[in-house]
């Protein structure tokens, strides 16, 4: 490992401040960047051969449509037509907005999902009277699970299918179990420790008549949104080809990064929007971020500290694949509670594809261990994940206040329950496989 301290050094030295959100997260991967090729650790053509462009690519495609469809109104019709049909039960509120938010983010970033979802169903909760902390927490609990089904979910998912080459259908036939038993799981458990705050409200008169008005508010505030059809054809055309593309990928041999930015560059050629507004749009300080990890983490393994993590933490637990596909479900899932969850999976990924030299393990059984523990480790506390982060932030925005210690109470026997889901899950398909 020689020249590697630095390296380590400024990989440390970033995370820190990533994970306690010091600096701006790009900029402070990008300038951990800087401090190498300044000190020539490694230089400019390097570093750009480091990064993953078909990670940027998928990203950046599914950032444009996202926006599109957001532009034509999509999401907003889609939210008031959930609030119509739960007619202002609680259960129903839990229950309906909880199944879009996990479809929609295993198709759609999540962040936006909850973008959208949390202020409607803060201002249902708090129209009827009830917990609005306790419909922020699920939802974005939800998001995170659902996003866990696909490729195009969540981001460690995006970072292990692009670096590992794992197509969509892969993700979707190894990952749908799991994740529709979680979501169920979850449910069912947040419900069981808060029926009294679930109880129906039909014998109570002037709570149904005030949901009446809260519905019809609602509805009044959607008709005011213009609805673009046509933008929303175009979008919602261009989406499902893309996941056609991704689906038939086996056929096509197109890569996912290179269908979404094909998809999206489309849509934008179709539809009369401002091009330079929707590109406004687009998370331009996350694809510089994810840009960053991926060179200061390629440095490191140019370096031979990831095979030497691997070699001395990592495999030192034995040849055992149960024990093995335990310790990265478990091991990503208690980190990514704590660390930002994107920097934990492009450090191990490398770090994975040691231990499968060592001892392999069949049916990439350890890269769903990673994506699982990942995914639903973010759920663990407020920081685990994006979307946690966003739907705190906007429930706050709103009037409700929710602290680290409070989510955690909430989210950590979930996140728990999901683990061992995945544990007996996993280990039932390696007993299979083997």
């Amino acid at each position: 490992m020689e020249g590697a301290l630095l390296p380590i050094i400024v990989f440390l030295v970033v995370y820190a401040v990533i994970t306690f959100e010091l600096v701006n997260k790009a900029v402070s991967a990008l300038l951990g960047v800087m401090v190498l090729l300044m000190v020539h650790v490694i230089d400019e053509h390097t570093a750009a051969s480091l990064i993953d462009f078909e990670t940027i690519m998928l990203l950046l495609g599914m950032m444009i449509i996202v926006s599109v469809l957001r532009k034509s109104g999509f999401f907003a019709m889609l939210s008031v037509k959930i609030a119509q049909m739960t007619k202002g039960n609680p259960l129903k509120i839990l229950i309906l907005f909880s199944v879009v938010t996990a479809v929609v983010s295993a198709f759609l970033d999540n962040v936006t999902t909850v973008l959208i979802i949390i202020p409607i169903i803060i201002e249902l909760a708090r129209g009827m009277g009830l917990d609005a902390k306790l419909y922020v927490i699920s939802q974005a609990v939800i998001s995170n699970v659902g996003g866990t089904a696909t490729l195009i979910g969540d981001p460690p998912n995006i970072i292990i299918g692009s670096k590992v080459a794992l197509t969509f259908n892969q993700f979707a036939g190894n990952l749908f179990i799991p994740v529709v038993i979680s979501v169920a799981a979850t449910l069912l458990l947040i419900w069981a420790t808060n029926k009294e705050k679930f109880a129906p409200i039909n014998t109570n008169l002037a709570k149904l008549f005030t949901v009446q008005l809260l519905l019809e508010k609602i509805r009044m505030e959607f008709l005011n949104t213009t609805i673009d059809k046509k933008l929303l054809t175009k979008a919602l055309t261009c989406l499902a080809i893309a996941l056609l593309l991704f689906v038939t990928q086996t056929i096509t041999k197109l890569s996912p990064g290179v269908v979404a930015l094909m998809m999206a560059m489309f849509l934008l050629c179709i539809a009369k929007v401002d091009v330079e507004h929707m590109l406004q749009e687009v998370e331009w300080s996350t694809l510089l971020f994810f840009a960053g990890l991926f060179i200061l983490v390629g440095v490191l393994e140019h370096k031979g500290v990831i095979e030497w993590i691997a070699h001395n933490v990592f495999l030192k637990i034995g040849g055992n694949p149960y024990i093995m596909v335990l310790t990265v479900l478990w091991v990503s899932g208690i980190v990514s509670g704590f660390l930002d969850n994107i920097p934990f999976t492009i450090t191990m990924i490398p770090i994975v594809r040691v231990m499968l030299e060592a001892s392999p393990v069949p049916n990439n059984i350890l890269w769903w261990a990673l994506a699982l523990g990942a995914c639903f480790g973010g759920n663990l506390t407020m920081i685990g994940a994006s979307a946690n982060i966003v739907s705190v932030g906007i429930a706050k925005q709103n009037g409700v206040h929710i602290s680290f210690f409070e989510f955690m109470k909430s989210s950590a026997l979930i996140t728990i329950m999901t683990l061992i889901i995945s544990s007996i899950y996993l280990c039932l398909y390696l007993w299979v496989s083997l």
